[in-house]
């Protein structure tokens, strides 16, 4: 498997990294954008795109302007978008179905474009941040319903951003989604080690939950 860099322009002139993982036969490209505190070497993306590579899934994966330039708060929810808006006009082809996604942020910014009315065939949502940690008043919600795409929820049962009823009730709003739970994960994907699981056990299944997800999209 080898990865080949690419740059993403976004409006405005600004530019940002992105690795494309290539697989043999593609059907599908997974569009994928890491959580506020990490990068384009996010390791949960890297080992996806690595699982994925050998199922037909080719993966684009890119980070937001703020990481390219080094800094640690991220950029205003405009720029998010847009460069959502850029690489998914970037990683776009005539021989895959494309899906976008990715963890915690990077993921509910992908969904903010999406409700917005960019055409995807579908949406993957790892770890969505459904509220503040501590705050359930604060839902992230309001856009969900104007999502058309098949959605995808992924995340731990021991997640502070959305316990597992609030997930559920959240996946209801969209018309085509399904919720999977990752018994004993964080937020992070991380388990105790009194849960019996790992780390690695937590990424294979969330991967394998949503490589048969997208195979059974019609």
């Amino acid at each position: 498997m080898t990865d080949t860099t690419l740059r993403i322009e976004i409006a405005g002139g600004a530019a940002v990294t992105a690795l494309r993982t290539a697989a043999r036969g593609a059907r599908w490209t997974f569009v994928y954008a890491p959580g506020a505190g990490s990068n384009i070497h996010d390791p949960f993306g890297a080992y996806a795109a690595r699982a994925l590579a050998g199922q037909g899934v080719a993966t684009v994966r890119f980070q937001f302007p703020y990481m390219e330039a080094g800094r640690r708060s991220p950029d205003r929810t405009p720029a998010l978008e847009a460069t959502w808006r850029a690489a998914i006009n970037a990683a776009r082809d005539s021989k895959t179905r494309i899906v976008v996604g990715g963890r915690s942020m990077g993921g509910r910014i992908a969904s903010m474009v999406v409700a917005d009315g960019v055409e995807v065939d579908a949406l993957a949502l790892f770890a969505y941040p459904l509220h503040p940690p501590g705050k359930p008043e604060q839902l992230r919600t309001d856009h969900l319903t104007s999502i058309k795409a098949p959605a995808l929820f992924v995340s731990g049962t021991k997640d502070a951003f959305g316990a597992p009823d609030e997930l559920r009730a959240a996946s209801k709003i969209v018309k085509r989604s399904t919720l999977h739970l990752l018994e004993h994960a964080d937020h992070g994907f991380a388990v105790s080690k009194s849960s019996g699981r790992t780390r690695d056990d937590v990424w294979a299944e969330a991967v394998a939950v949503f490589a048969a997800w997208i195979t059974a999209i019609k």
